[in-house]
């Protein structure tokens, strides 16, 4: 109990430190907040930027095998149909009879009773419901007319407006496979039981990348994206000792993968997952080829042969690993008897590069720190 009440105290600190200091409010606050929502604030927006131009220098601008997208949030209903996010994007739900509360049935030693939030639903005894799976994409409806042939959804994920547009991004910019796409958006999951501060929320930020290759080497280009992927992490500094991989056995395989790792992270709460790296076949393209009537195949010189490419994807939260960096980076120190909090951030990513501290606020020190403030400002900005 005294251990899980230290993890508990330090995401308390963090959430704390979070909005004292500028980083994360809770949304709508001054209306009493909204659940699972967060918004960022100066120094949170900028740690945000910073991070999302990191990934996106390592990924796109550095790299002259990826380009980058950023596809609409809105698209096609029927995108989501063949993709199979219609029929089978669901997480299984429990409700208890006596709380009315719902949460994940595969999730339930993580939730908590309402009645009594220092217990899990099966702790406390909860009379559960039988399992119903439960769709997490946000529907609403495209222009002022609210029926069926109206629906539309807020996308899910980010990697279906990649795969839409690999033929326009493979003929725009002559890319020759192996080549990848990648892009940085928005994502939106009716989660049933969101929270731990940003780890998982219903709106969030997903930073992707879509690497198309020939069916005969992605076991190669699997491990490769694995070892980029865990390498990415080690360059920002976090502790290597609270990472690690995590296969997906066959009973936790999405429809759409032959293979999945997960790089995992050990958070105050335990070990979750952080980012994952999946090999995806020709799922994707193949089914949006049948559905189109467009031709997804590529014909590469090397083995004459056409073939509908296969993808290795890698596939990371901005909000969850923004978190990862926060958990990561805190640290007290106790100086004279006093305690002292620090963020131990990155110099890539951290909000403040420098600063500028006048020691005396007479004899024109002050005026004379505002002035090499602008000089440096204009240089690292």
């Amino acid at each position: 109990m005294a251990k899980e009440k230290n993890k508990n105290d330090t995401m308390e600190k963090i959430v704390s430190l979070c909005k004292r200091r500028g980083y994360i409010f809770p949304s709508s606050e001054i209306y009493g907040g909204l659940i699972s929502c967060w918004d960022y604030g100066p120094l949170g927006s900028e740690l945000k930027r910073n991070l999302k131009n990191h990934w996106w220098n390592e990924m796109t601008i550095r790299r002259r095998d990826i380009e980058g997208l950023d596809a609409a949030i809105l698209m096609h209903p029927k995108v989501w149909e063949t993709s199979g996010h219609v029929e089978l994007f669901n997480d299984p739900m429990v409700d208890c009879k006596t709380c009315k509360a719902r949460f994940r049935a595969d999730k339930l030693d993580e939730a908590r009773c309402p009645n009594k939030p220092s217990k899990s639903p099966i702790e406390n005894g909860c009379e559960l419901t039988e399992i119903k799976q439960f769709n997490l994409m946000f529907k609403t409806f495209m222009g002022p007319v609210e029926d069926s042939s109206n629906v539309i959804y807020m996308r899910p994920e980010t990697a279906q407006g990649i795969y839409v547009n690999f033929l326009n991004v493979k003929n725009s910019s002559r890319q020759k496979i192996p080549f990848g796409i990648a892009q940085i958006g928005k994502a939106f999951r009716n989660e049933i039981t969101p929270g731990n501060f940003i780890f998982r929320t219903r709106e969030f930020e997903q930073m992707e990348m879509q690497f198309f290759i020939h069916p005969s080497e992605d076991d190669k280009w699997f491990e490769y994206w694995r070892e980029q992927r865990f390498a990415f992490y080690k360059g920002l500094g976090i502790n290597m000792d609270k990472l690690r991989w995590h296969e997906h056995g066959a009973d936790e395989l999405a429809h759409y993968a032959k293979a999945a790792y997960d790089i995992e992270y050990e958070y105050p709460f335990g070990w979750q997952e952080l980012e994952g790296v999946h090999n995806r076949t020709d799922f994707d393209l193949s089914r949006h080829m049948e559905a189109t009537k467009k031709d997804m195949r590529y014909f590469d010189e090397r083995f004459e042969e056409k073939f509908i490419p296969y993808i290795i994807e890698t596939s990371a939260g901005c909000d969850r690993t923004l978190l990862t960096l926060l958990v990561d980076a805190y640290d007290e120190v106790e100086i004279k008897g006093e305690k002292r909090v620090f963020l131990r951030l990155s110099p890539k990513i951290a909000p403040i590069k420098a600063a500028i501290l006048p020691l005396v606020k007479k004899n024109g020190m002050p005026e004379y720190a505002e002035k090499v403030y602008d000089v440096l400002n204009k240089k690292l900005k």
